[in-house]
């Protein structure tokens, strides 16, 4: 069986002249090469912004760049027949679709309603801090540009738990809406201020059988429609997970198939989270490990200083490997962007090896690390700054040792704060396979470990080219591997 490995294809920037969608169609065969098998591609449906969102200010699920609504037809990434056809063009070169789906929130609502609302303390969202008022709000959607086209249902205030801007009064802040389906808020897995249902724009309000309904018939017709073969899930922490576990019931029973599904729950410093969530939902949906992320900035940012060794401590990975989807980063870890934990230039060949070559976890890769980007944006203070991100180098290369090489028995020898290394002994059903790694975050580093009896007498020599001296597997299939500063040697056969 070949490794899984994901790519999120696009990134908070993305704005080349070649369209995403006809982007992705066109360099499936480079996808192909590196070995990826699942491609994770952004919102594909109308968001509040236009052609400039990224996706994730949803406005018409129905809507995949199909109909003239918020002053465009296309999205962002290109039309509905470009979409389709991305996927198509995937699934007959055996990489499957993973299509992102946001149900926590619409936004861009088509017309005001008068609503009642009571305000509530951001930072302590179960505290009201006022009566009960009256205000105008943009909550009712009745999408004009499609005119009922696959749906005729209208979303109203009815549909939403809470929404940031009351239009009347022109006065931002977190809104309670009275509706008959509870007071306050959802039971949602995150209990940060309180309960972090509400995220952000109108907050979908999935106590209303309505909406699930609805939201179950979206999910048939954009798989009838488009056929991808998975979901990640969107801010999953602020959702109620016995939603989540319906609708994902609901799609598999209904379209009888089963779907990858993996979600993001946001979470850098409490492991016990992420195993709550995946008890909540009892294993139906794998989980970014967000943790290890966090571990891999850490570790670049402390250079030396930080204790390798322990890299993978209180991760998910660590954890639960079958329930765990790692990254080195993504488009809320980039520069300027709001979770901004943008893992150092020297430490990505590191990091990537650390998800790409060892048997725990299904590795994603990132957009920009393949093909480079450049973009500007506003900091944190306001100042527009340009950003420039060069392609990993050593990616290519790393992948498809992954994709060839990287199998069989794994030995540990993460045993040293600044120098860690592992092998692979390689199986029979994949020729020339087995790999030794060995990493350093300080000075040159080495490492003696087994390589298994299979290798005796073999010669390895450093893929990566960063130790130009071969060596030798003795007798007993143990062998001396070297790494030079700061930097990764993956060793594999050398050539007949």
């Amino acid at each position: 069986m070949k490794n899984q490995t994901l790519i999120q294809y696009f990134h908070w920037y993305y704005q080349e002249d070649v369209k995403l969608w006809a982007r992705v169609a066109e360099e499936v065969s480079t996808l192909v090469d590196l070995g990826v098998t699942g491609a994770w591609l952004p919102p594909a449906y109308k968001a509040t912004s236009g052609d400039t969102s990224v996706g994730y200010d949803c406005y018409d699920l129905f809507d995949l760049g199909e109909f003239d609504q918020k002053d465009c037809v296309a999205t962002r990434y290109g039309t509905k027949e470009e979409y389709i056809n991305a996927i198509s063009t995937l699934k007959a070169n055996g990489i499957a679709t993973i299509a992102d789906v946001v149900l926590n929130h619409k936004a861009g609502g088509d017309e005001l309603e008068k609503i009642k609302v009571r305000k509530v303390d951001p930072q302590n969202r179960k505290e009201f801090i006022s009566p009960v008022i009256e205000i105008e709000a943009w909550t009712k959607f009745t999408f004009p540009g499609r005119q009922g086209k696959y749906s005729s249902f209208i979303w109203d205030y009815r549909c939403f738990s809470g929404l940031d801007f009351a239009a009347n009064l022109k006065e931002g802040g977190i809104f309670s809406i009275q509706n008959e389906f509870g007071e306050g808020w959802e039971d949602v897995p995150s209990k940060e201020h309180g309960n972090y249902d509400y995220l952000m724009f109108n907050d979908i309000e999935s106590r209303n059988p309505a909406v699930r309904q609805e939201l179950k018939e979206w999910g048939e017709w954009y798989y009838n429609t488009c056929g991808m073969d998975g979901f990640r899930m969107d801010a999953v922490k602020h959702i109620s997970h016995k939603f989540l576990n319906e609708w994902i019931d609901h799609m598999k029973n209904t379209l009888k198939r089963e779907f990858f599904i993996v979600a993001e729950n946001w979470v850098v410093d409490n492991v016990e989270d992420l195993e709550t969530y995946i008890e909540l939902t009892e294993g139906r949906m794998q989980l970014f490990d967000s943790v290890l992320h966090h571990n891999l900035y850490v570790a670049s940012q402390e250079h030396e200083t930080y204790d390798l060794s322990k890299i993978f401590e209180g991760t998910l990975t660590e954890l639960k490997p079958c329930l765990s989807v790692t990254f080195v980063d993504n488009h809320d870890s980039q520069p300027l962007q709001a979770l901004e934990s943008f893992i150092e230039v020297w430490f990505r060949p590191l990091a990537y090896a650390l998800i790409l070559l060892r048997e725990q976890g299904m590795p994603c890769l990132f957009y920009p690390d393949l093909y480079g980007c450049s973009y500007k944006d506003k900091d944190h203070n306001g100042n527009e700054i340009e950003i420039e991100l060069s392609a990993v180098f050593e990616l290519p290369k790393l992948c498809d040792v992954r994709k060839n090489l990287s199998y069989g028995v794994q030995h540990d020898y993460l045993d040293h704060p600044n120098c860690i290394g592992w092998t692979r002994e390689g199986t029979d059903e994949h020729p020339h396979s087995g790999i030794a790694v060995v990493m350093s975050n300080s000075g040159p580093g080495v490492k003696n470990m087994e390589m298994g009896l299979k290798h005796a007498n073999k010669t390895f020599i450093d893929e990566l080219g960063n130790i130009t001296e071969p060596t030798i597997v003795n007798k007993d299939g143990w062998a001396t591997f070297l790494c030079a500063e700061k930097s990764v040697s993956v060793w594999v056969l050398k050539p007949d």
